[in-house]
């Protein structure tokens, strides 16, 4: 098994964002990553329902130890073993599995669980959740987050599903500590293309919208 104990805070702290790439292939994950790291992103997630995922996780840490490289989409034990196997990070849960919250808490790895209702994060963050990532926030929006946070200002939450440009800004206004992206951030066209440029560009145009404060690199 690869070290899985060097996630860096600091270079998530420093722009909080993770990015989710979900169904490329190791090439293009590799020139992703490439340009990601060049325009200051620091965190990404590969989820294990993308073919040869456990290969693209181990590639990326390979070539590009400056990443904090972890896996989604992480459902029970099988997939959390075959992301760590490869040298995954980080772990990211769509739902609450109580096996894979305390597997990852007693191995000290950075685990983010999906819940959507207060009852659900309230319960990840009491497994020993990292971070409750709300999911799908496209349906709860803004508000929700500064609502939860009212009485449960403990807890970290990262929302993620439905997050862009628009409205990146408002969701770390409300609260977030960080927030993930999937589409918005890696534009199928951009990558279809392989156009380093205007991929550069539009990762720096989203790093611009996140809010001096938090970004605390």
């Amino acid at each position: 098994m690869k070290n899985n104990t060097d996630f860096s805070s600091e270079k998530f702290e420093q722009t909080p964002v993770v990015g989710i790439l979900r169904g490329y292939d190791l090439k293009t994950a590799l020139f992703i990553a490439e340009t990601y790291l060049k325009a200051d992103f620091f965190t990404l997630e590969i989820t294990m329902n993308s073919p040869n995922a456990a290969k693209i996780i181990s590639s990326l840490r390979k070539n590009f130890p400056e990443l904090n490289v972890g896996a989604g989409t992480v459902c029970d034990l099988t997939d959390l073993k075959s992301s760590l196997d490869a040298g995954s990070q980080f772990t990211v849960t769509p739902i609450i599995n109580e096996e894979v919250i305390l597997e990852c808490a007693s191995k000290k790895i950075p685990i983010f669980p999906g819940a959507y209702t207060p009852t659900e994060i309230y319960r990840a963050w009491n497994l020993g959740a990292t971070a409750v990532k709300v999911f799908p926030a496209t349906q709860l929006g803004p508000q929700f987050i500064k609502d939860v946070l009212a009485p449960l200002n403990k807890i970290k939450l990262l929302p993620t599903g439905g997050v862009d440009g628009h409205n990146l800004r408002h969701f770390f206004d409300a609260g977030a500590i960080g927030v993930g992206m999937g589409s918005s951030l890696f534009k199928k066209e951009l990558i279809t293309k392989k156009s380093p440029t205007g991929l550069l560009d539009h990762f720096r145009a989203i790093k611009n919208q996140i809010p001096p404060l938090a970004q605390q690199g």
